[in-house]
């Protein structure tokens, strides 16, 4: 039972887990509430680093050009201040060389889950896990449908709300902002629209509200942040009215999805249980903002470095490394949002100071362009 392993979740989290414990000679059985066919709405995280799509290729060679094979590589990041351009950068890339690849989550999940089939790990769809039993033999999984599954370690990757984080005694703490965010996928229109990521301040089509565009593969990503006293959803509603103005590089775009969220930072005590046979990776360990991709991106990170801590027994190591990535992460998502929110007048200065000299001083609008996703982590770890 030593080499068994259990992981919880079956999002990108859960399956790259699978496949790391896979590739280092472990038996992973991968166990998921939902069902398999159960439909999942959204494009969700669309971007993936490439540090992250290294470590994939690295547990199951392929699955790198795979995923870049279907995502969208933009080669243009342009900021606006109320319609003025402040930043432009282009920049040459390759498929072999691009630093991400853009393309809906869940077409990260189909490739990741057909490998895991190719590999031969066992899966178990639409049967949550009700309560958990660790202690140092190992670890006893049982389920609603009263299915029991006993292994050496169990990796948890099912989510903010993880029954398995809970069932160990382990909380998750943080904050919520209050500002709101809508985010809308649009589909592509007849003919593809340049590339290109389009972050505006004080967007003069929406009512001075700060808008994000990101294209991925098969359409665009709006993102508009709220004003205090904002009804979120009724800016939802009235998307079909304003879209038109934010995106007009889509003619009538067409809504394929729609959401209202709030930046989340939190962080659980540990990432590991008293045992140390109960890891915590991705959304069951920490929740981070998505300004910056560091949500799926860490967890992935968190996947393959918790599939290597209990092969080689390391798993204190692990709780401590990915509890400080994921700290690193927080403070980032935390001076993004800073940022974004601008509450002090000093702040809000220095951003219309930034955008008068941008003209003049080009690193007065690469600080304008680059302060909204927060401070860059040196060290790819996420």
């Amino acid at each position: 039972m030593s080499d068994s392993v259990a992981v919880v979740g079956a999002g990108p989290v859960g399956l790259a887990a699978a496949l790391a414990a896979h590739s280092l000679g472990l038996e992973p059985v991968l166990l998921e509430a939902g069902a398999r066919t159960a439909r999942r709405p959204g494009s969700r995280a669309i971007f993936i680093h490439r540090a992250t799509l290294d470590r994939l290729e690295r547990i199951r060679p392929g699955l790198s050009a795979e995923i870049s094979g279907q995502g969208l590589v933009w080669d243009t990041k342009r900021t606006l201040w109320a319609g003025r351009q402040v930043h432009l950068r282009t920049y040459p890339t390759t498929a072999a060389t691009a630093p991400f690849s853009s393309l809906p989550q869940t077409v990260v999940e189909d490739v990741l889950r057909r490998a895991c089939d190719e590999a031969g790990i066992r899966s178990v769809w639409g049967d949550p896990v009700a309560d958990v039993d660790s202690g140092a033999a190992g670890v006893r999984l049982r389920t609603r449908s009263g299915g029991v599954y006993e292994a050496g370690h169990v990796i948890a990757a099912d989510g903010s709300r993880s029954t398995v984080r809970e069932r160990v005694g382990i909380a998750l703490r943080g904050s919520t902002s209050e500002t709101e965010f809508v985010v809308i996928d649009v589909a592509d229109g007849p003919v593809r629209a340049p590339a290109e990521r389009i972050f505006h301040y004080r967007h003069p089509g929406v009512a001075g509200r700060n808008v994000l565009l990101v294209p991925f593969r098969g359409g665009w990503r709006v993102d508009v942040q709220c004003r205090p006293g904002d009804d979120a959803a009724r800016l939802v509603a009235n998307a079909p009215r304003w879209l038109p103005r934010v995106l007009p590089q889509v003619p009538d775009p067409e809504i394929t999805w729609s959401s209202v969220y709030r930046f989340q930072q939190r962080l659980a005590d540990r990432f590991a249980d008293a045992s140390g046979r109960v890891l915590l990776a991705g959304e069951a360990a920490h929740l981070l903002p998505p300004f910056g991709a560091r949500g799926m991106n860490s967890g992935i990170s968190d996947a393959v470095a918790a599939a290597t801590a209990v092969r080689e027994g390391t798993v204190a190591d692990y709780a401590r490394a990915r509890q400080e990535a994921a700290e690193g992460n927080i403070r980032a998502a935390g001076a993004a949002l800073d940022h974004l929110l601008a509450v002090r007048p000093a702040q809000r200065g220095r951003q219309w100071a930034a955008a008068a000299l941008s003209p003049l001083w080009p690193k007065a609008g690469h600080w304008l362009d680059a302060a909204p996703y927060g401070p860059r982590i040196r060290k790819l770890t996420y």
